[in-house]
């Protein structure tokens, strides 16, 4: 058991090397520095300094090994799950998947209002199964290749893809890491998850009317006579395995009890498989001789936002430091305080400013006391922290993933501008989860 530093000069210095790293974050379009280096930077020094002071006074150095060998694990699953994930997003770009989805949606005849819901009922939707980081980033970059420079569309579009791949992943046990993480905590078997649809769901919608009175009139340029595109040679079988990887991860985990990323690493090794016998047969077939360049897979990885990774490994970093040193174990006292209700609505928002997943991982790690109706109140903590980190840009991976796809477009202030419409579907949903666990009862 380690001691509480919060009142010592590293507890104190490490909160503000916290708090300024997180003021250059959300300042990122004002100063022009990634996200990526005052997360890290932070995320780093604040355990360096952690371990000078436990070598200054001769403190038991087991108990700082063990939290880092324990936090190098955590942030490695995530990392080696996102790395997997953004590899396929790049390898079905390098296929022209996305660029052929953009022109089958512009060839309909969809005008920017329309893209912008079709868009948003997919992210909903696909979260679920494919989980809300890998969703953004997917309509990140479909929304792209639809219109790069019309900022009136893309920053809404964004906005809601990003609102609706939390809320869609809110009501799946592997839709968000944070719901699998309560899911696997045993706070809810995976039928209690699906009773958060309706709050879920209903709160996007209203973030996303609102969204919509913002989103420019016209059609995407190139609308008519734009040339047909075609997924190139493996693409579609390369949908298929992407598919197959996370049905994969999510089986290693719940039936194997093994990492998520293993199953994801592994569904990677079958990717590069595929590409190696889809060059050996190209190499041979000389009746096709268009087909003859060999595909360079190790090309897709090197296209990856490893900026985004980073960021994960940063704020993971600092935000483990923090609750080493005692600083996140303050908030669970308040639930004997103000009760649970309100304590779960606020983390929320507290997820929204430090990361729904190291906030999640408190919340459980410190296993407070719900009260009366525990099993509701798991209920709403999961919703909470999954649809609160849409209330700031960088307060869920998948914001943090679609700021990385659309650098310079989809940024901290552009989010800010529009998040009063967030807030009140977030508000809204909570007012459903109200009348159906706490009135009706009904999933409770």
């Amino acid at each position: 058991m380690h001691v509480d530093l919060t009142t010592t000069w590293v507890g104190i210095a490490s909160l503000i090397i916290f708090v300024v790293s997180y003021y250059f974050i959300a300042t990122e379009d004002k100063y022009h520095i990634n996200k990526a280096k005052p997360a890290l930077f932070g995320g780093t020094l604040i355990f360096i300094l952690i371990g000078v002071y436990y070598a200054m006074n001769g403190l038991d150095i087991e108990a700082l090994h063990n939290e880092v060998n324990h936090l190098i694990l955590e942030i490695a699953g995530i990392f080696f799950f996102l790395f997997v994930a953004m590899t396929f997003i790049e390898a079905m770009i390098d296929r022209q998947v996305f660029s052929a989805l953009r022109v089958n949606l512009v060839s309909k005849g969809y005008d920017y209002k329309k893209l912008f819901w079709v868009t948003g009922f997919i992210a909903f939707f696909l979260s679920p199964v494919a989980d809300n980081l890998t969703t953004a980033l997917i309509l990140a970059t479909v929304l792209i290749t639809i219109d790069k420079n019309n900022v009136a569309f893309l920053v809404p579009a964004a906005i809601n893809v990003v609102v609706a791949a939390n809320a869609g992943g809110a009501w799946s046990p592997f839709g968000d890491i944070t719901t699998l993480m309560a899911w696997t905590a045993g706070k809810g078997t995976f039928v209690d998850f699906l009773y958060l649809f309706p709050a879920a769901f209903v709160g996007w919608i209203v973030t996303a009317f609102l969204l919509s009175r913002f989103v420019p009139a016209g059609h995407p340029p190139s609308a008519e006579g734009e040339a047909e595109v075609k997924i190139l040679e493996g693409g579609k079988i390369i949908m298929g395995l992407f598919g197959f990887t996370i049905f994969v991860a999510v089986m290693s985990h719940q039936v194997l009890h093994l990492p998520a990323m293993w199953g994801m690493l592994f569904g990677l090794s079958i990717l590069k498989l595929y590409v190696f016998m889809l060059n050996s047969k190209n190499r041979n077939d000389y009746e096709n001789p268009s087909e003859q360049t060999p595909i360079n897979a190790f090309s897709w990885i090197a296209k990856i936002e490893n900026d985004t990774l980073l960021f994960f490994f940063g704020i993971l970093a600092a935000v483990g430091g923090l609750h080493f040193l005692g600083f996140l174990e303050y908030f669970t006292a308040l639930y004997t305080e103000f009760g649970a209700t309100a304590v779960n609505i606020g983390v929320g928002f507290l997820s929204a400013i430090v990361d729904n997943v190291p906030v999640m991982s408190a919340v459980l790690k410190s296993n407070p006391d719900m009260g009366v109706g525990a099993h509701s109140q798991w209920m709403l903590v999961t919703l909470t922290a999954g649809v609160g980190g849409s209330l700031i840009s960088f307060g869920s991976a998948a914001g943090v993933g679609v700021m990385g796809k659309m650098h310079g477009i989809y940024t901290f202030s552009s989010h800010m501008k529009y998040a009063w419409t967030i807030l009140i579907g977030y508000v809204i949903s909570v007012a459903i989860w109200y009348v159906q666990f706490q009135i009706f009862g009904f999933g409770a």
